[in-house]
């Protein structure tokens, strides 16, 4: 499962692809406000984002936040493995340990084979899926979701 802080990421770096521009930047104020989302562990979140690279910041009446590159040259696996880094893509399902790690002597989890087929499934699209594309997406259930 994705942790909180990389669920806001997402929802705060899909808004921002939607919203700002490099010319235009959104305050944290607002950002917070329209996701319902408490502004101090909204700007951690975004600060590391900054420093992760993939937001810049300006202060001033005139600064927020912005994406450092395109929307579409992000991937929901590049917000994932700077937030959460890649446990989620490699970890067990059962042991909660990467299979990387495992010991060769012992079996195997009974699932590990399912389980590793649905972990590449679930990479890719990450992998495969820009900030660009959910935005669009969006835009058709707007009625249904609300960022």
């Amino acid at each position: 499962m994705l942790s909180n802080t990389c669920k806001y990421a997402l929802r705060a770096l899909i808004y921002l692809g939607k919203f700002s521009k490099e010319d235009k930047r959104v305050g944290i104020k607002k950002i917070s406000e329209d996701l319902g989302l408490s502004s101090p562990f909204l700007g951690k979140i975004l600060q590391n984002l900054v420093k992760q690279k993939l937001l810049v910041s300006t202060k001033g009446p005139n600064g927020g936040f912005s994406l450092s590159r395109d929307a579409s040259d992000i991937s929901l696996w590049d917000i994932v493995i700077k937030v959460d880094g890649e446990e989620f893509f490699t970890n067990c399902l059962i042991s909660l340990e990467p299979c990387k790690t495992h010991d060769p002597t012992k079996p195997l989890c009974p699932v590990h084979a399912q389980y590793e087929r649905l972990r590449q499934d679930i990479s890719n699209f990450y992998k495969t899926t820009s900030l660009e594309t959910v935005g669009k997406d969006i835009d058709k259930y707007e009625d249904l979701v609300k960022l």
